[in-house]
Order: C-alpha cells, then structure tokens, then sequence
C-alpha cells in the first residue's frame, strides 16, 4: 500500500536531534525512534509499504495516511536537516518603538525613546534564516510589536512559511475587531498577552494617560473573539495594594492567566522608581498574602507569580518556582536555563541575547552575544559566546560559582535565574552570577512559610 506524511506533520533532524517531527499547531519537535523516522522517511508516496506493526501505529497517532502511488507530501511536510542544534522557537522583538513610554522598560538601558526596528525587507531575511535552522514557533514582541507598520504583512510571512505565531506580547492599543477577524482568517491564533499594571495604577506606570480604559476594552474584545489572553501585571510598592481588586476584574473578562511580575531594577526602572521597588522579602510576603486569598476566592483563573508561585484554582494545586527539581532529580547535565536554550531572543537592534529581560542590562553594559545584521543565524546556533551561554549546564555553573556549588540547595534550584544573577553580580558581565532571590528563599524561610500556608492545595516542586 501506498502512504505520505499527514498534511500536519513535518518530518525533521538537527545536530544531536536526529529523529523528529513538527506538527503545525505545537512549537516544539517531537522525538521519534530510529525505526519510526526509518519507515517515516518512506511514507512518500512512491514506497510500496507492507503493513505491520510499526504502521499500525504511526497511523493510529494519525501522523501517516494512505494514499494513491504519487500522492508526495507536501514541501513543508518533506524530511528536512538542519546542520545547526536545535532551537524550535524565536522571541523576536519587531521594534523598540511604542507608543508608551513606560517607566519600567527592560529593553531600555536609559530613559531615552528606543527607535531601533528591523525594516520589512530585512524581517523577510531573518524570517528566511530562521525557516532555514528549523525555527518552528515565535513570540512576537516590542517596544509595541503593532506599531511595526508592517505588522500584518510579518505575520502573513510567518505563516506563509509554515511557522507558528505563538505569542503575542502588546500593549492592546491597537488591537480593532477588523485585526482579530484578519488574524482569524490566516489562522493565526496566538496567544495574547496584554500588559496590565493594576487598576489605578496603568497609566501611570505605562506613562500615558487612559491606558488603563483602553488595555480593559481590548481585554473583553480579545475574548469576545476568541482568543486566550493573558495579562502581565508589574508589581511594585505603589500598586501592591490593588494586586486583588485587579484580579477580580481581570478574572470576569475571562482573562486566562495573570502573570505578576516584581518590577525589578532594570536600567530604566532604578532611574524612575525611587523607594517603588519591592525588597525580595517583601515581594515574598505580599504576594504569599495574595495567593492565599485568591486560593479561597473561589476565582478559576490562573495565576503566575514570577520566579515564585503558580496557582492552579482548577486543580486546586500550585507548584513553586524556586524548586525546579525535586529530590533526586537533578542532573549536571542539565541548562541553565531551560527557556534560554530552547528560545532565541533577538532585538530591534538584531542583538541576538540569552534572555530579552536583560537587554537593557546588555546594552548598557557593552556585551554582545552576537548580531543578526552582521553574523548568520545558523553560525549563531551552531557554535560561539551565545551557543556556549545557553547551552552551559548546570554543573558548569556549580563548579564556576562556588557560593552556588557549595550550597545544600543547589541540587534544588540549580543557581535559579540567570538574568537575575547577570543582574545582582555585581560584575560587568556575570552569568554565573548568583541570583539572591533563590538564596532569599530558601534561607529565609519561605518554603515552609508557602508550604504551611497553601497547605489546603496540592503542591510543592516547580
């Protein structure tokens, strides 16, 4: 019998990833066997297969139909090697234009307007490379990735590629219904996450006033569309305090997650912030105080307290951050950073960086890992200073950083953030640093503090 590829499956391999395959709604490949990839590269068109167990299988997953003898797959579909190591997924900043001037801003490593932004000619390149290493899936970011005036057009060309728009990072100032129903029709459904800093307090910390009218409007229409939304909420001392009231109104929307994240000091942020920004310590007890009245407030969305809790109202569980692995599970061999080896983030500028919350830093500082407006993205994901920071394991960094190596914790958090150590060192340039809030945690007492008082749910690794 004759048998292709299902139209949704793409059969690929990179260096140390032989056998995979995309499917066209997930950003990650999916490993295969030896045998299966076999069988997999022959289910063409032309190959006379037999059917046996293998087959029985492979259809069963639905990735392989049959077919009439010509019937080929199509081209996205066709096997393809990348002779680079394998990064599925791009955060692409399109501009550090916005029409914000928000006070917090991580891209930023002062308080001048960022006016860098790839052009469109130069987008279609990027987006050609990145089809060319087997970049699957990307997060669309900014400044304010829809005030690219080409913004539509990029998305076409993503799609047109095949490739996945995962994510959108926005403002929602220029989200219309007639933007909603286009990206429908190209079937192409992100997930939107809109920033929200706490009612009373957006337009101040986004610097333009009605912000916080226009970002609700565009929340309830996001929904009414049909499209999961998720709200990216600073919190600071200034609007701590509206931390509860704003997760009633952003769980009636129907807002699917509310990410809180501690304004940290990022260039831009110690210059604006004064006395506004949380201590670790404080961050800890405030937010613990929130978790445990959204736990009894019978509210279903998700919440997502950066580098500390995620609470599960549905499952009534949470996970802790600071616990990546349980006992017994860490391994040496591990990244570092398991986002920053699996996500390349590149700037307007076509820095390309292990993590886009310390570009600012980056800049500012005079380190480049490389840039895309110089250097080929394939030679970037293959070998050099960028390849080698993602890919450093975590027993690289216990035996660089000794405070780290020697603590009986490490085994537990495996260094924790490296944009935060990068941050905190206290050297020029440290990505080995250690990244305090970790250490916060566990040595003053906040895991049994959060285990005792979440008790009521499920929970405890991260």
């Amino acid at each position: 019998m004759y048998i292709r590829l299902a139209e949704h499956i793409a059969l690929r391999s990179w260096k140390e990833l032989t056998y995979a395959y995309y499917t066209k709604t997930s950003p990650y490949a999916e490993p295969v066997t030896k045998k299966q990839a076999e069988l997999l590269l022959q289910c063409d068109g032309e190959h006379d297969i037999a059917l046996d167990k293998t087959v029985m299988e492979l259809a069963a997953r639905g990735m392989i139909t049959a077919c009439e003898k010509g019937d080929h797959p199509s081209e996205w579909s066709s096997y393809k090697a990348y002779d680079n190591r394998y990064f599925p997924r791009m955060n692409l900043m399109l501009t550090g234009k916005c029409n914000y001037n928000c006070l917090h801003c991580f891209n930023a490593a002062d308080n001048a307007p960022l006016m860098t932004e790839w052009s469109y000619e130069e987008l279609c390149k990027l987006l050609d490379q990145a089809e060319e290493c087997g970049i699957h899936a990307f997060t669309l970011t900014g400044g304010e990735p829809m005030a690219h005036k080409r913004f539509m057009d990029i998305l076409h060309e993503i799609r047109r590629r095949h490739m996945l728009v995962e994510e959108l990072n926005t403002n929602g100032y220029y989200i219309t219904p007639d933007i909603l129903d286009e990206m429908k029709e190209m079937d192409c459904v992100p997930l939107i996450k809109i920033s929200f800093d706490g009612i009373g307090y957006h337009d101040w910390m986004r610097n333009h006033k009605g912000a916080e009218k226009r970002t609700l409007e565009v929340m309830r229409l996001c929904r009414e569309k049909g499209f999961r939304v998720v709200a990216q909420t600073n919190v600071n001392r200034r609007n701590v305090g509206s931390m509860a009231e704003t997760a009633g109104v952003l769980d009636r929307i129907g807002v699917e997650t509310m990410r809180i994240i501690r304004t940290t000091e990022a260039p831009r942020w110690a210059a604006n912030a004064g006395d506004a920004c949380l201590t670790i310590d404080e961050y800890y007890e405030t937010m613990l105080s929130l978790a445990k009245e959204w736990m009894s407030s019978g509210r279903k969305m998700r919440m997502v307290i950066w580098q500390y809790l995620q609470l599960d109202p549905a499952g009534k569980s949470f996970s802790i951050v600071p616990v990546a692995y349980a006992k017994g599970e860490y391994k040496d061999r591990y990244a570092v950073c398991r986002g920053a080896r699996g996500m390349v983030a590149v700037t307007s500028s076509g820095e390309v960086v292990p993590c886009l919350q310390a570009s600012g830093y980056l800049q500012m500082i005079g380190v480049s890992y490389g840039n895309l407006h110089r250097d080929r993205l394939k030679d970037i994901l293959t070998s050099g200073s960028y390849f080698d920071t993602v890919s450093m394991p975590v027993g690289e960094l216990r035996r660089i950083n000794k405070k780290c190596g020697f603590c009986k914790w490490f085994a537990c958090c495996a260094g924790g953030c490296r944009a935060l150590g990068l941050l905190y060192s206290g050297e020029k340039h440290d990505y080995c640093g250690v990244d305090p809030t970790k250490c916060m945690f566990f040595r003053n007492g906040w895991y049994e503090k959060v285990m005792e008082t979440l008790s009521p749910w499920k929970g405890g690794r991260g």
